[in-house]
């Protein structure tokens, strides 16, 4: 069982113009930074890309852009969904080259029993010709995959490699570590938890804030990756009030207003979610010029 996936990585944001069309040429210095951050590993189509709102044909444009814009750094493409049979059926419809994994959420609104995640699963691995990452997040799909499923689903399915840890629960955190093999890597969804989750044997942060910030994001994990928690705390108190403005009125409203302040992109999102207040705006900007 592969160890790709840890260190630094990043949930990558989608541009849109003022007109609301993909920003392909912003998307592109958005990955160059990434890169030049020092960043691990590069997620493309998960939550904060907005996913939802993207054509098929956008999807696969971003996807091809992030690859060839990645200057060798691993791919991890998101294909969750809350329909076994589509799911599967656009892994066989897709295009590996290129790609390192696949980003699988728990199956959102239906809300499935352990049981029925524990088999979807195991069909989605044995679908993938790649590496599966395991995402939990029961704040937007409604249900959280317990450890004990998550142990199941790694002993049945040898290319699941990974779990996207976002429940904020910490017990649920160890036991995950408890109930997997010690290849089997934990990643902190949230951006907050990163330096916490290393702590107890996470292997590192699939970041928000990265896209702004990627330099501080891979210090930050690299230190904790090392054990130098002494310099790992000093980044993230620096950072702290930062990762708790980004989602104050929800992701990616807030790395989209920080990255536009900075410049790198237009701070446009697509309905139902909408720009982030003035007032936040102001909280961003005040702390965001504090950063040394």
């Amino acid at each position: 069982m592969s160890q790709l996936f840890t260190g630094a990585g990043v949930a990558l944001i989608t541009p849109f113009t003022k007109e609301s069309h993909v920003d392909y040429k912003s998307l592109e210095k958005v990955v160059e930074n990434q890169v030049k951050g020092g960043m691990d590993y590069l997620v493309a189509l998960g939550t904060t890309a907005e996913t939802a709102t993207l054509t098929q044909d956008e999807k696969s444009n971003v996807v091809e852009l992030v690859k060839e814009k990645s200057a060798g750094l691993p791919v991890v493409v998101g294909m969750g969904g809350n329909d076994t049979r589509a799911i599967i059926n656009q892994i066989d419809n897709f295009n590996f080259d290129g790609i390192s994994g696949i980003l699988v959420v728990t199956p959102y609104y239906n809300k499935p029993s352990q049981e029925g995640m524990y088999r979807h699963y195991v069909e989605v691995a044995k679908a993938s010709p790649v590496p599966v990452i395991l995402y939990n997040v029961p704040s937007r799909t409604g249900i959280n995959l317990e450890a004990e499923t998550v142990g199941r689903i790694v002993a049945a399915a040898d290319n699941v490699v990974a779990i996207k840890e976002a429940s904020g629960e910490h017990s649920q955190m160890t036991k995950i570590l408890k109930y997997t093999p010690d290849n089997f890597t934990l990643i902190s969804g949230d951006d907050l938890l990163a330096i916490t989750i290393s702590s107890i044997g996470g292997k590192g942060v699939i970041s928000v804030i990265a896209n702004a910030l990627p330099g501080k994001v891979s210090k930050l994990m690299h230190l904790a990756m090392e054990n130098n928690y002494a310099e790992a705390r000093k980044i993230h108190f620096e950072l702290i009030e930062m990762f708790q403005l980004m989602f104050k009125e929800g992701n990616p409203g807030g790395v989209k207003a920080l990255m536009n302040l900075q410049g790198t992109i237009e701070n446009v999102l697509r309905l139902p979610l909408y720009p982030i207040s003035e007032g936040l705006i102001g909280e961003i900007k005040a702390r965001y010029e504090k950063l040394s």
